[in-house]
């Protein structure tokens, strides 16, 4: 066993012995949401890190959410099956839309407008059918009857969501790497290169954006269904739309896009901007976490493309040279 094996054991031992350790409620809360949020915006970065740039995945997010909420009000469903259909739906979502862009070489700025047109569409969807989904008032999924909390997927214990939280994230973490470490890596790296010249080396190029974006997609709205079931109130500007698109690019970005990490560290980012926000200012800096969130994009992308985990990264190999 080698020392970065030991250290990783030890770090996940700590990471799952600390809820049992701190229990301040609100710094546990904190702690869901990065999680939940990290995990949302590694499913991005799988999609962003081969140059498919999606403004579509507020779409894939709210889907996740709101079906698995309505199919529990409405059907009684309970999420444990609500949050597989749920992510079916998204991935049809994903085809539907993905294939036809893949098919017919729609790529760039015109696959960018298509997404984002997605994302806008299922925002509008959910705000126009508020009979059923509250529109912009937002929708609360029932509360479970005594006894029956696990069928609901309905805790009251931080400790138990920090778990659960902490279990998806450590999955996404690991399709990240096996992605990472699998042929269609290098498939996706020519693609983002030459589409061309990779279909004539014989790649499948629909093929492989199709199954990179589908994966991408159910890992979004399984984030989606969580954050729903964690928070109990959801509402289309929290978990659907351009907005929620944006955030999951730019914390993607500002982490580090091209390292497994980097998204958390943008989470880390995001979540704390908010809530610092929030703390010093209340009601009166609402927005203002969009506003910064773009000035600070804009010089990222110009000064530390590579983000701030690739960039420590790099600059850690560059020390580690010899001379």
């Amino acid at each position: 066993m080698t020392r970065s094996d030991i250290g990783l054991i030890v770090v996940l031992a700590a990471l799952v012995a600390l809820p049992f350790v701190y229990r301040e409620p609100y710094h546990l809360h904190l702690m869901v949401l990065i999680l939940i949020w990290s995990f949302a915006y590694t499913s991005w970065s799988i999609m962003g890190r081969f140059g498919l740039v999606s403004l579509g995945h507020g779409g894939f997010m709210g889907v996740g959410a709101y079906v698995t909420a309505l199919l529990w009000n409405h059907l009684g469903v309970t999420p444990w099956l609500g949050i597989p259909v749920a992510m079916v739906a998204a991935g049809l979502l994903a085809a539907i839309v993905g294939y036809p862009c893949f098919r017919f070489r729609i790529t760039g700025h015109y696959f960018v407008l298509v997404t984002l047109a997605l994302s806008g569409i299922v925002l509008q969807v959910i705000t126009a059918t508020r009979d059923y989904t509250g529109g912009s008032l937002g929708y609360t999924p029932q509360r479970a009857t005594s006894g029956n909390h696990l069928l609901a997927l309905q805790f009251d214990s931080k400790t138990s969501w920090y778990l659960i939280a902490l279990a998806v994230w450590l999955v996404g973490l690991l399709v990240w790497h096996l992605i990472d470490r699998s042929m269609s890596r290098y498939a996706l790296e020519a693609i983002s290169e030459d589409e061309d010249a990779a279909a004539a080396a014989g790649v499948n190029v629909t093929a492989e954006k199709l199954k990179i974006t589908l994966i991408s997609a159910l890992m979004t709205a399984l984030a989606g269904a969580l954050y729903t079931q964690y928070q109990m109130f959801i509402s289309p500007d929290t978990v659907s739309g351009i907005a929620v698109s944006l955030q999951m690019v730019f914390a993607a970005i500002v982490g580090g896009l091209y390292v497994s990490l980097g998204p958390t560290v943008g989470a880390i980012i995001t979540i704390l901007l908010a809530e610092t926000l929030r703390i010093a200012f209340g009601t009166s800096a609402v927005g203002w976490d969009n506003l910064i969130y773009g000035i600070v994009l804009v010089l990222f992308i110009i000064f530390l493309p590579q983000g701030i985990l690739g960039s420590l990264l790099e600059r850690v190999k560059i020390g580690r040279k010899p001379a």
